[in-house]
This record gives structure tokens, C-alpha cells and sequence, in this order.
């Protein structure tokens, strides 16, 4: 159950912003295990000014063109699957012609109890998890 938040440059074209989420998504289902009709993001778009990221820290980056991708899942997944998720990720951007340098990703976990898509409550009393 997997919830995208993609921190993007103003100036990133739509259509790009689509297919990274496109990209993340077809990563999260293969190598995460994700049910392909989770599909949720929310695109959020920055000044230049309003991001403060370091331009060498772990790897040399564009601050100016630096994505940030944020990944809310349910817990469970081994660091096996997290470390193939950030490769495949990164592999995906470059096809879609976005530099993977200019990336950052992280994953944020949680539970059944801290989901609600209804007024029937958490995910985790609708399932009855």
C-alpha cells in the first residue's frame, strides 16, 4: 500500500513527473511486492530557493534539479528488497532519460492501523488484518 510523495523542480514538465511516478510504481510492484491498484502519489512542486540539499553529500547532484522521493509502504519488507528497489529505481530514471544522480529516495514504514481510505475506519479494521 504504497503512498508516493515526489518533491520535483517547478520547472519539471508534467509529463516527466508522470512517468518517474510511472517508474517508482513499476519498481515498487516488482521488486517490493506492491498490489499494482495501489497506485497513489502526490506530485509537489518546489522554488529553486525552497530546497536545501548538499551537492556532494554521498554522491555529486544538481540541487537544482534534484528530485526527492518519498515512499510510504506498509512495513515488511527485507533490506534485500529495499536495496533492489533504490537500483531499479535509479535504473528506471535513466531510461526515462531523467539523471538518477539527481535522486534521492526514502521509505518511510508503517502498519494496517495507520491507513484510512474510507469512513469504515484503518485498513487494518476494514480487512480485519
Amino acid at each position: 500500500m504504497p503512498f508516493n510523495k515526489i518533491h520535483v523542480p517547478r520547472n519539471l514538465p508534467v509529463a516527466t513527473c508522470r512517468a518517474i511516478n510511472d517508474a517508482l510504481h513499476d519498481s515498487l510492484v516488482e521488486n517490493c511486492k506492491s498490489n499494482p491498484d495501489d497506485f497513489f502519489c502526490l506530485i509537489c512542486r518546489y522554488d529553486a530557493d525552497d530546497m536545501i540539499l548538499h551537492p556532494t553529500f554521498l554522491g555529486t547532484r544538481d540541487p537544482l534539479n534534484t528530485i526527492v522521493i518519498e515512499i510510504a509502504l506498509l512495513g515488511g519488507r527485507s533490506d534485500a528488497q529495499k536495496e533492489a528497489l533504490f537500483k531499479d529505481v535509479r535504473r528506471r530514471l535513466r531510461g526515462i532519460g531523467f539523471d538518477p544522480r539527481n535522486s534521492i529516495m526514502f521509505l518511510l514504514e508503517n502498519r494496517p492501523i495507520d491507513w484510512s481510505f474510507s469512513e469504515a475506519g484503518s485498513v487494518k479494521s476494514v480487512l480485519n488484518l
